[in-house]
């Protein structure tokens, strides 16, 4: 969505807005810029641990990043800008590559090798080398990973702010796009950096990242689900020289302190600037800081109290537990952006309830999961989880929240009245190109004077567009005001 300025505001300053960018970058800083923003610690620990557990088709979270970043530049862009690893020594150890595929297959503890009824949990999986798997006894089905990972993938790399801004850094819509691109060919590097360290990990240390018991498991790392989560860090500490295993754990640490200061940050931002100012719109700068400090405070409170859930994630792999959520979460969210670009006729309460009912069944599914977790492997248990939990993989789930999310916007847009022409002024594909604000009605400007205080989050150009190029330096996440019938301008 997009926001109409007011082109003789000179009061505003971009230097106060941390998280834009100066619109000054090239294809590579972007595109450098875009991978960085997405690399942290759920990677080293998660992908990696995932890796060691079960072979190569985790690959698949990275390389659909390409094709979310091609649509990045060349579907959504053009809507936004008119509104250190040491891998050689380990691989050289397993015998390189060729050493690894042979080696990863019998990286099993001693205790899996002596004890056939061990070989289901302790042994990797027969299609360890394979990236799309079977739809229905996989761990990754391949339908999960085309439908529900690609509609995840649209909105992370699509709409979510943190990799938008860095697209937005782009001098012109032009470096905008290559940059996407870069930031895509560069996702191609996952697979080196975290999947095969940590297969390599398990080859190098089977009794602690392969254990199959859930005793042993619990005395090796405090997890009865399993040990794979520590196969990136036992790597660093074990395999590396001393040098640069000081170096890698600072990196390791950096990227920990990087997802959570960002994430802390956009919290504490969305708190202060687009809830407690409606409510207090006359609030000082005083109290917004207050209220963002007491907020980050409370996040970090509730994630010190949700330490303990983690210890009992999904089959021990964080990785799977880090996805899982967002697949409750994530599909009502692109299923707003993708109807509001794409389609005129949704309406704000077709997105609102869509929305709504959307979240309400995903967090249905997350309490579930978690009021009935997964038997652990080797415990002889019987799984007595509802269907709903046991039968469907999380990622069809979020294709089926998908489609759910997307019969609810559309049935309600068509009884609702549709948003007039003079709302959807260069914020949909459809009129991305247009030159001239369209004219009110009398019937649009009494319900605008209704409500002169008008609130969203918008991406909002600083500059006009020139033969496909913009002169502005960033889009800026506002609050906005109605002061006259044909221009918004900032608070």
């Amino acid at each position: 969505m997009c926001q109409n300025y007011d082109e003789d505001d000179d009061d505003y300053d971009d230097s106060e807005d941390e998280e834009e960018a100066d619109g000054k970058d090239n294809t590579s800083p972007v595109g450098a810029s875009i991978y960085a923003s997405n690399i942290g610690a759920p990677m080293f620990i998660g992908l990696a641990g995932t890796g060691a557990a079960s072979g190569l088709a985790v690959t698949i979270y990275e390389w659909h990043a390409i094709f979310c970043l091609i649509a990045l530049g060349w579907l959504y862009m053009p809507v936004y800008t008119a509104c250190g690893k040491y891998i050689p020594l380990a691989l050289t150890k397993v015998g390189g590559m060729d050493g690894l595929w042979d080696s990863y297959m019998t990286a099993a503890s001693n205790l899996t090798l002596a004890n056939q009824s061990k070989y289901s949990c302790g042994m990797p999986r027969n299609d360890s080398y394979h990236i799309f798997r079977d739809a229905v006894t996989a761990d990754i089905p391949w339908t999960g990973a085309v439908l529900g990972l690609s509609i995840m993938g649209m909105y992370t790399w699509d709409n979510d702010q943190i990799i938008v801004q860095r697209a937005l850094s782009a001098k012109n819509l032009t470096h905008a796009k290559a940059g996407a691109l870069f930031g895509g060919i560069l996702k191609l590097t996952g697979f080196m950096l975290f999947i095969v360290p940590g297969m390599i990990s398990r080859i190098f240390f089977p009794e602690e990242i392969a254990c199959a018991d859930p005793d042993a498991c619990e005395e090796i790392c405090r997890n009865p689900a399993g040990c794979s989560n520590i196969a990136y860090p036992l790597l660093v500490l074990r395999v590396m020289p001393t040098g640069l295993r000081g170096l890698m754990l600072a990196a390791l640490l950096a990227a920990l302190m990087s997802s959570l200061t960002s994430i802390l940050n956009s919290a504490s931002s969305i708190m202060t600037l687009d809830l407690w100012r409606q409510c207090r719109k006359k609030a000082k700068e005083r109290e917004l800081m207050i209220v963002g400090r007491v907020t980050v405070l409370v996040l970090v409170v509730i994630s010190i109290i949700w330490l303990p859930i983690l210890e009992q994630i999904q089959g021990g792999m964080f990785w799977v537990y880090f996805i899982s959520i967002r697949a409750y979460l994530l599909p009502p969210m692109f299923m707003m952006f993708f109807l509001g670009l794409m389609w005129k006729r949704t309406t704000e309460q077709a997105v609102f309830w869509g929305l709504m009912s959307s979240l309400v069944v995903g967090i249905i599914r997350l309490v579930l999961d978690f009021t009935y977790p997964a038997p652990l492997c080797g415990s002889e248990e019987a799984d007595d989880r509802p269907a709903v939990v046991s039968k469907i993989e999380f990622l069809h789930f979020s294709t089926i929240l998908s489609a759910f999310a997307l019969i609810v916007m559309v049935s309600i847009s068509l009884v609702t009245k549709p948003r007039p022409e003079h709302k959807l002024h260069k914020v949909t594909w459809w009129t991305r190109h247009d030159t001239e604000d369209p004219e009110f009605t009398s019937d649009e400007e009494e319900n605008d004077s209704e409500d002169d205080d008008v609130s969203a989050i918008r991406l909002t150009p600083m500059g006009d567009m020139k033969d496909g190029h913009f002169d502005g330096d960033i889009l800026e996440s506002a609050v906005i005001k109605r002061q006259d019938k044909s221009k918004y301008n900032r608070i």
